[in-house]
């Protein structure tokens, strides 16, 4: 599957996994590639706001550039939302992690299978 078609994907998925948790969520079209910083989802509960950067890898790290964590920190400021990042690594359950947890790279931010197992909250843990 080509990489863009398997983070739609999980983007949707994790769309889903809310609205059966009762929060509203919602895809944000052209995410990435718009002059605007723009989250790839928006989840809420009329109480919380969460701006959610999905990351889906089948490897056992996957990188974010600084520039993408950047955005999302700014997007959510304005909007009045947390930044989460959510990683599904293959065979695995969503985790999220804020953005403070995430390992940093010159250039870059990095979570790996094993941070995100101990530090990342699931799905029930993120909308308590």
């Amino acid at each position: 599957m080509k990489q863009k078609a398997k983070g739609s994907n999980a983007e949707r998925e994790l769309v889903h996994l809310f609205w059966e948790r009762g929060w509203a969520a919602v895809r944000v079209a052209g995410s990435g590639s718009t002059r605007h910083p723009a989250p790839d989802l928006l989840v809420g509960n009329g109480v919380r706001r969460l701006a959610i950067e999905c990351k889906s890898s089948a490897e056992g790290r996957r990188y974010l550039t600084r520039q993408q964590v950047l955005e999302l920190v700014q997007f959510a400021e304005a909007f009045g939302a947390e930044a989460w990042i959510g990683m599904r690594f293959d065979r695995m359950r969503w985790h999220f992690l804020p953005v403070s947890e995430l390992k940093e790279a010159p250039g870059s931010f990095s979570v790996d299978v094993t941070e995100a197992r101990h530090r990342g909250l699931l799905i029930d843990e993120i909308i308590r």
